[in-house]
């Protein structure tokens, strides 16, 4: 029977001060003047067109993601908390998460946005190498990394996230082992490590650097995540590691196929209704400017009910990230599915020695973490179902697996 899961609020800020050669997220270079009261209001407006499907339900997270949402002042940032407290009810631990740059040139006081409601922070380090930021087209140093979190923690702020890369160009194993060294000297509770992609549409998708090869890149994978657990970070999802209870709850949400309202320019957003038994998968204007100029309804571009036979596949898209995978408990509640419809595809996966089964609990292998788009594709509904939601879905985990 289909359960609404716990709900989350996912805020896109759509600017950025340059756009990186290998971004491929809705994010365009901030104006001279960024319209911050008119992109708050335009928000809060955005919200009012999913509050009835929500009503009676608290907010367990938000996150702003972006873009660089520390763009927006903390003037700005409580302005939009304010307006969502009164329009939804939040859980009295809610995480409150706000991505940022660690340039200073980027973002407003971090005691500002404490003060505002923040609770949490991913800064977007990369690497510690001055080379490779030069490569990757950032505007800080090293040293701003280092300054950031001084700041974070004079202003009271110990949950905070790095984001690092690996497979960087022309890096080494070694060189990959140093970037995550560095990022432990620094304490953070979080650590989000993602392998380098070439995405089309990106300036490195058209003149692409030199990358490590397929082996190399996993030889740093296997030594990074060696020496994070050494140093007590769990990895409890493909890319993101955790001092014990300091996951991030907000993506934690995502990979348990739980729901979230999507708002802002290219947001994307998912809720579940009981009532009518089924998923709905909704989609905000992309073009910061389209949806500055649109009003109310105007500025959703889809909203749609995922098809029966596409709900495998999302929901093991997301679940089978997570090393401990998912019950059935939490299969059956979240999609309104049966076990017994996925139990043909758990049965194909477990004898290629993709999956393992524990009680009730079903989890990808070492081998499955290894070929995971393999295993995932094995949900994948039949050819004559219209692939739409499929690709919407994987366009959407791409994006959490990197924040």
């Amino acid at each position: 029977m289909l359960i609404a899961p716990p709900l989350a609020l996912y805020v896109h800020m759509p600017w950025c001060v340059r756009k990186c050669p290998y971004c491929d997220f809705n994010s365009h270079a901030a104006p001279s003047q960024l319209p911050q009261r008119q992109y708050i209001a335009a928000l809060l407006d955005d919200l009012e067109q999913d509050l009835d499907a929500v009503a009676g339900r608290a907010l367990d997270s938000i996150f702003f993601g972006g873009g660089t949402p520390s763009l927006f002042s903390p003037e700005a940032i409580d302005e939009l908390l304010t307006g969502v407290r009164v329009r939804l009810a939040c859980k009295a631990d809610l995480e409150v998460t706000l991505e940022t740059n660690p340039g200073t040139v980027e973002h407003g006081s971090f005691a500002g946005y404490r003060a505002a409601g923040v609770t949490r922070v991913s800064l977007g380090a990369q690497s510690f190498d001055e080379r490779q930021l030069h490569a990757l087209g950032r505007i800080h140093g090293a040293g701003d990394i280092h300054r950031a979190v001084d700041e974070l923690i004079s202003a009271g702020i110990d949950n905070f996230n790095l984001d690092l890369m690996y497979a960087l160009p022309g890096q080494s194993v070694a060189q990959a082992i140093d970037d995550v060294r560095a990022a432990l000297a620094l304490q953070p509770a979080h650590l989000s490590h993602y392998q380098l992609t070439l995405e089309p549409g990106t300036a490195f998708y058209h003149r692409p650097p030199a990358l490590p090869d397929q082996d190399t890149s996993w030889d740093m994978q296997n030594a990074c995540q060696e020496t994070l657990a050494a140093h007590g970070y769990e990895q409890y999802e493909v890319s993101a590691y955790a001092r014990a209870g300091r996951q991030c709850r907000h993506n934690l949400n995502y990979w348990r196929f739980g729901d979230y309202i999507g708002i802002g320019a290219g947001a994307h957003g998912k809720l579940t209704d009981v009532e009518r038994g089924c998923i709905v998968r909704t989609a905000r204007q992309r073009q910061p400017r389209e949806y500055l100029r649109c009003t109310g309804a105007a500025r959703v571009t889809e909203r749609r009910v995922v098809a029966v036979a596409e709900l495998p596949f999302e929901f093991m898209l997301n679940a089978l990230r997570l090393r401990a995978g998912f019950a059935i408990g939490e299969l059956e509640s979240r999609t309104g599915l049966a076990v017994t419809v996925v139990e043909p595809m758990l049965a194909a996966a477990s004898a290629r020695g993709l999956l393992s089964r524990e009680g009730d609990r079903w989890a990808p292998t070492a081998l499955g973490r290894q070929f995971l788009n393999d295993l995932q594709a094995m949900f994948l509904p039949e050819p004559d179902v219209p692939p739409t939601a499929s690709a919407a879905a994987r366009d959407i985990v791409k994006g959490i697996a990197s924040s």
